[in-house]
């Protein structure tokens, strides 16, 4: 009798639940990496990387902060409209993109940072408050506080599959986060995938701890001077 309570208390798919089956969790996940229900805040781990990117510096910042630093061209905390764009170029958008992206980034995501009640016409994102613009409907990797949530995803996502999470992460009445997760999700799906159309995992790991954005800028400043 013990032996079948424990048994059913692990099960994580409910028959009359279909989509409990469709949605599958991991259950192997502590045989790789230490304590997986706990959020990392300065590591961005998987079951491959339990220890985060081997070479990346958090500089003490929560994975959400590194996330967005990179975009912090002058290294002073806050990320205006231009260090967007100054950003999204250096890893490859072209400039309409990259003016369209960085206007709506910051416009969007600005006011939530700021240290007070009085909005900035500047549009400023503080990274020191980047923790209160984490919004509904997302994959839930990121904790209300920044940190990551050791959680796994496919090896490799197709375009499709990427809509279809999106969709299976929707909270009710959030038209933003419905908008800001598939917009997230769609650009890094442009920036990361691969000859076949795939978004590896890895990808996905390091775009958390913004890691790709400085490997994505290192393979277009090769280019560039290859073709300068």
């Amino acid at each position: 009798m013990a032996v079948e309570m424990e048994r059913e208390s692990l099960i994580s798919e409910a028959y009359n639940a279909p989509v409990t089956a469709h949605r599958r969790v991991r259950n192997d996940l502590e045989t790789s990496l230490p304590k997986p229900y706990m959020a990392r805040a300065l590591k961005a781990p998987d079951t491959s990387h339990p220890h985060g990117t081997p070479g990346h510096r958090h500089y003490n910042l929560t994975v959400l902060q590194q996330h967005c630093a990179f975009f912090d061209r002058d290294g002073n905390g806050i990320v205006y409209p231009w260090e967007t764009f100054m950003g999204l170029r250096a890893i490859g958008f072209n400039i309409i993109a990259s003016v369209i992206m960085a206007i709506g980034i910051n416009v969007a995501m600005s006011y939530p940072t700021q240290p007070n009640w009085f909005p900035s016409l500047l549009f400023p994102i503080y990274i020191h408050n980047i923790h209160k613009i984490k919004h509904g409907s997302d994959s839930g990797v990121y904790d209300t506080e920044g940190r990551k949530y050791a959680r796994t995803v496919p090896d490799k996502l197709t375009l499709r599959e990427l809509w279809n999470m999106t969709e299976g992460n929707r909270n009710a009445f959030d038209p933003y986060g419905w908008a800001a997760s598939k917009f997230e999700w769609g650009i890094l799906y442009i920036l990361a995938r691969d000859e076949e159309g795939f978004l590896s995992k890895e990808a996905v790991r390091r775009c958390y701890d913004g890691s790709l954005f400085e490997y994505c800028a290192k393979m277009q400043a090769a280019k560039d001077a290859k073709m300068g």
